[in-house]
């Protein structure tokens, strides 16, 4: 199966999880059963400058991200660490965490959740 990058869905999130500003998702599945009901998300986020989605905590279920353009800040269960194009950061189940964009530059980056 295909999906074209014109027959993803996006949506507008403002204040996503209490965050700052608008934050723009391209659904890259239609469905969990895509996943094999193992797991709830496969986007792209993206985060103008300022805008952000903020802390909260996974239960059964990890969130990873993979930062594919820009610069931002990512709250790992409370520690703040600058994340950049390529890293990787994995919030386990019981973690919470928040990333925000401070830059003048826009931010991409590829989230999955899969439930534990």
């Amino acid at each position: 199966m295909i999906r074209k990058a014109e027959n993803c869905t996006k949506e507008y999130r403002e204040h996503m999880r209490d965050g700052a500003g608008t934050v723009e998702i391209t659904n890259f599945i239609g469905s969990a059963e895509e996943l094999n009901n193992k797991g709830r998300l496969f986007s792209k986020i993206t985060l103008k400058p300022g805008c952000g989605i903020g802390y909260h905590v996974h239960e059964n279920e990890s969130e990873l991200f993979y930062i594919i353009k820009g610069n931002a800040i990512y709250n790992d269960n409370g520690t703040e660490v600058p994340v950049s194009e390529g890293d990787v950061t994995i919030c386990p189940p019981g973690s919470g965490h928040c990333i925000s964009n401070p830059s003048e530059e826009v931010v991409e980056l590829v989230a999955l959740i899969l439930h534990a």
